[in-house]
């Protein structure tokens, strides 16, 4: 299903209409990669006064510049229009956070290089490095996808850093290709609040005042404790990750029998309890949060000695990585057993569309892995190309999808891009070799596509 970015004068409409709500909060959010900018960037056009601050001097010139240092829908607007306002700056120095009363935290917390359990250290440095700007009464607030237990330890240690500071858990549930629209107009908010009822009071307030505009919208606001917030993200991605795979299961499963998936997930999908989103059978899920997050919550269970109740998660994240090995293999088996020297036009390296994110990406590692094989790999895709190429620089890379199809052999779709689930087949044919396609998306009509004198192969789809 196409899915169209609110434009950003639609997301702020009700800004514009209704104010901000009567707040005005000093912030700081330490840590300005996808999730941060976003969220300083979109806190300061609601109207908070806003700091950034990141490690990162490219990062943060870029920032400072009111430029996004990524590619992310409506991302540029609202830094120039926040910029303009003059709520909005970003630096390297974190003394710049001093006088804030909320400081969140938004920094990444990758899968370990030695293991599948969740990297603290950028959070553990960025807490120590605020803990001697803090004040009493200031609230700092996490947004990190963290293992569940983390909260509460760094709560500790921010009151013996700075005793009558506070610490809240707030997730982000942040969609990347619309991290505007989902900042500006989430879903829900969660607040993981103190376990002391006069310091949770006082964090409520604040957190309130900076949610202001979302709460009198009527978003659903869930108030918790520490541990039931850090679960909330995991538990969701978790979610997510089993229902794709689950899918995938089922092409796999149909491809066998001569079902298709695409079907298969429309009728189940009418049914209330499950719901046709995120229902789609294909390469699979990657990016920087939902691979790593199954592994971390898998390895916190262990920790925790309750393995044993997400241990299908370890099938869930094998079955993902199995449907890039599949998408290979099926490339190679339409080029008839033999990829060497064959020109392959992979089109796609983002994990998703709408963005530059190459992280974990099941696009970028299908090309790798067919170079691999020995074919001449072309990979086009309209923003991520920079990226690749300084991860992989031994492969071919092209912005132009004229120039990708030129005399390919095969062709492989991997990432839903809309001006690939548009492309013309008559036109494509003209360019191609040979007139073979394959659909890691699920997302072409293979009707069309056939009717147009092309071989096509998707996923779980006869």
């Amino acid at each position: 299903m196409r899915v169209e970015a609110i434009p950003v004068e639609s997301a702020f409409a009700d800004i514009a209409e209704n104010g901000t709500g009567g707040t005005h909060v000093k912030l700081s959010v330490i840590g300005c990669g996808y999730l941060g900018a976003v969220h300083a960037a979109a806190m300061a056009e609601v109207g908070h006064e806003v700091v950034g601050v990141d490690v990162d001097t490219h990062r943060i010139s870029e920032l400072a510049a009111h430029r996004a240092p990524f590619y992310e829908p409506q991302l540029p607007e609202i830094l120039e229009s926040a910029g303009a306002k003059g709520g909005l700056r970003f630096s390297t120095d974190i003394a710049q956070a001093a006088g804030s009363r909320v400081h969140f935290l938004a920094v990444g917390t990758p899968q370990r290089a030695n293991g599948n359990a969740a990297d603290l250290s950028a959070v553990h440095a960025a807490v120590d490095a605020l803990i001697p700007h803090l004040q009493p009464g200031d609230l700092v607030v996490g947004k990190s996808t963290v293992p569940v237990g983390t909260a509460a330890g760094l709560a500790e240690r921010i009151a013996e850093g700075c005793p009558g500071a506070m610490l809240a858990w707030n997730p982000e549930f942040l969609r990347e290709g619309f991290a505007v629209e989902d900042t500006i107009h989430p879903d829900r908010i969660v607040y993981g609040l103190p376990r002391d009822e006069a310091e949770a009071i006082v964090a409520r307030e604040l957190l309130d005042e900076v949610y202001a505009v979302a709460i009198a919208r009527g978003t659903p606001l869930v108030v918790t404790n520490y541990e039931t917030a850090e679960l909330v993200k995991v538990a969701a991605n978790a979610f997510l990750a089993t229902k794709i795979s689950f899918i995938n299961a089922m092409a796999e499963i149909s491809e066998v029998v001569g079902a298709d998936v695409t079907q298969l997930a429309d009728a189940i999908g009418y049914d209330a309890r499950i719901g046709r989103k995120f229902l789609n059978a294909g390469v699979g899920f990657g990016g920087g949060c939902l691979p790593k997050d199954i592994r971390a919550f898998t390895a916190r269970a262990e920790e925790l000695g309750r393995g044993e109740s997400v241990s299908f998660l370890k099938e869930i994240d094998a079955i993902n990585l199995r449907r890039r090995q599949h998408v290979v293999d099926t490339v190679v088996d339409v080029l008839d057993g033999q990829a060497y020297q064959k020109k392959v036009a992979v089109l796609g390296l983002s994990f998703k569309p709408d963005s530059d994110d190459i992280r974990d990406s099941p696009a970028l590692d299908v090309a790798v892995q067919l170079k691999g094989r020995g074919a001449d790999v072309v990979a086009m895709d309209p923003k991520a190309v920079p990226n690749s190429m300084r991860k992989h620089p031994q492969l071919a890379y092209t912005e132009d999808v004229e120039t990708a199809l030129g005399g390919a052999h095969a062709v492989v779709l991997v990432t839903e891009w809309a001006q690939f689930r548009d492309l013309d087949p008559v036109w494509a044919a003209q360019l191609v070799k040979t007139p073979l396609i394959i659909d890691g998306r699920n997302c072409l009509d293979a009707d069309r596509w056939r009717a147009a004198g092309w071989t096509y192969r998707g996923m779980g789809r006869p």
